[in-house]
């Protein structure tokens, strides 16, 4: 194999960046590879465009948002090979990166990999959440920030996390006034013993009562501790029905914005067979790691939230420490100079994760929602698999875990290769058992995990990368 570049990183958000600029600035090769047409991954999308053909939209979407702004100028200015529109498909154990971009299918060789491929929403099946006019929050921000597109209609958002009050923050702030904001899980007083710690993280609190004060501000009905939440219509949502208080309720509804957390996005890292573990605090898997972000495979090391959920900020130090322990494995510098380099990005990723015990105990998800109580609600929406055929698999045919289960009705074996249903068929089964999740596990995943025709396939030159 022709080695074509020492460092290969997968993801230009936060961590991918900051991981390229820090190798790039120790003289290291390096190459980046991203689904997305700019840089800046979830968080920061479109920042570039948006400070020039919309400047007045950084102030609408948030002081974090054009933060982000510098990050990806540097990335820029960095001596990298940066890829745009570029779906990683495979790692293979080589190190050999397979891609895909509008070209056809390529291979670069690496000597060194990080994977940056940050969080997915975690998904929230309930009663008719797969009608038109139901999406999560994270899609409502991607239309957002991508195009100044906003939800027409009353507009519902509904779930537990931080992000509920963000997303309802910057639709006030856009001219749409959420209906009402239904709060289905909060856990102060688990989480009170985390506060200390919490308020000495930069910013958050702040953040979190300026964001709160501004939907109270503009008249938002929150509601907090809902239960039963379910989505009723005829060919698309009308109204959100919920309990609250003793009593059920209806709000009537154009759209509903869905949410319950992030988790990592591990379906490349599950592929390239990095070993992976439970994560009880933030119920998902995560890939294990050690400081510097390596992996149990040789070679492939994890920055950001693709190794569990530590925020954009902290992704930033965990992808500058990453390329420092890159580096050094690479012999562009020693174990000292890395040490001494990672000092300033080490005591800042710790600040930063001061502020996530609080965080995760207060928005930790309902387990109505981890594994769904209505029989008929669709868990696979690829295959169309309800959470009572699960079950029933599971109590009477014995299905011991997520593997087995698409031997029964192909679940996790869509287009979306288990990323909208997997956790949910985890968390199914494990409760159904009796068992913890760690123990149920989750799909294999293979490759290719991105798609690839068979026109792509029939060009490769699998002698060489």
């Amino acid at each position: 194999m022709n080695v074509t570049c020492e460092l290969a990183v997968v993801g230009a958000g936060p961590a991918g960046m900051a991981a390229a600029i820090a190798a790039a600035e120790l003289g290291v090769t390096v190459t980046v590879f991203d689904e997305q047409p700019e840089p800046g991954g979830q968080i920061y999308r479109g920042v570039e465009r948006v400070a020039t053909m919309r400047p007045s939209h950084l102030a609408l979407l948030g002081e974090d948002y054009a933060a982000g702004l510098a990050l990806v100028r540097r990335f820029r200015a960095a001596r990298v090979d940066y890829r745009a529109r570029s779906a990683v498909w495979c790692l293979e154990p080589e190190l050999t990166v397979r891609f895909r971009d509008a070209a056809g299918a390529g291979a670069v060789g690496a000597r060194q990999i990080i994977l940056a491929t940050g969080a997915l929403e975690r998904p929230m099946p309930l009663p008719g959440w797969t009608l038109p006019g139901v999406m999560t929050c994270g899609g409502a921000q991607v239309l957002l920030k991508s195009a100044a597109i906003v939800p027409e209609g009353r507009v519902v958002i509904a779930g537990s996390g931080p992000l509920l009050y963000l997303v309802a923050t910057q639709l006030v702030r856009a001219g749409v006034k959420p209906a009402a904001l239904l709060e289905s899980t909060t856990h102060l007083g688990a989480a009170l013993p985390h506060v200390p710690p919490f308020v000495l993280a930069p910013g958050y609190l702040s953040k979190g009562m300026s964001m709160m004060g501004a939907v109270r501000g503009a008249g938002v009905p929150i509601r907090r501790g809902v239960r039963a939440l379910r989505i009723a219509g005829g060919e698309r949502a009308q109204r959100v029905e919920y309990e609250w208080r003793g009593a059920r309720h209806a709000e009537p509804a154009d759209v509903v914005l869905l949410h319950q957390g992030v988790v990592p996005n591990v379906n490349l890292a599950l592929a390239a067979r990095c070993e992976h573990v439970w994560d009880d605090r933030g119920r998902a898997f995560r890939p294990r790691l050690d400081n510097w972000g390596v992996t149990s495979v040789p070679g492939v090391r994890v920055a950001g939230d693709g190794g569990g959920i530590i925020g954009a900020k902290a992704a930033e130090s965990a992808g500058t420490l990453a390329a420092l322990g890159a580096a050094h494995a690479l012999g562009r510098i020693s174990a000292a100079e890395r040490d001494r380099r990672s000092t300033a990005a080490r005591r800042e990723l710790a600040r930063h994760l001061d502020a996530r015990p609080f965080l995760d105990t207060m928005y930790r998800p309902a387990q109505e929602y981890l594994a769904p109580r209505d029989p008929a609600t669709i868990v696979c929406r690829c295959e169309e698999v309800t959470a009572g055929e699960i079950r029933r698999l599971v109590t009477e045919q014995g299905c011991p875990g997520p593997n087995q289960m698409k031997a029964f009705v192909r679940c996790g074996m869509g287009p979306c290769q288990g990323r909208l249903c997997g956790l949910t068929v985890t968390e199914l089964i494990a409760e159904c058992r009796g068992v913890p999740q760690g123990e149920v596990g989750y799909f294999r995943i293979r490759p290719p995990v991105k798609p690839v025709t068979v026109g792509d396939l029939a060009t490769l030159d699998l002698g060489e990368a």
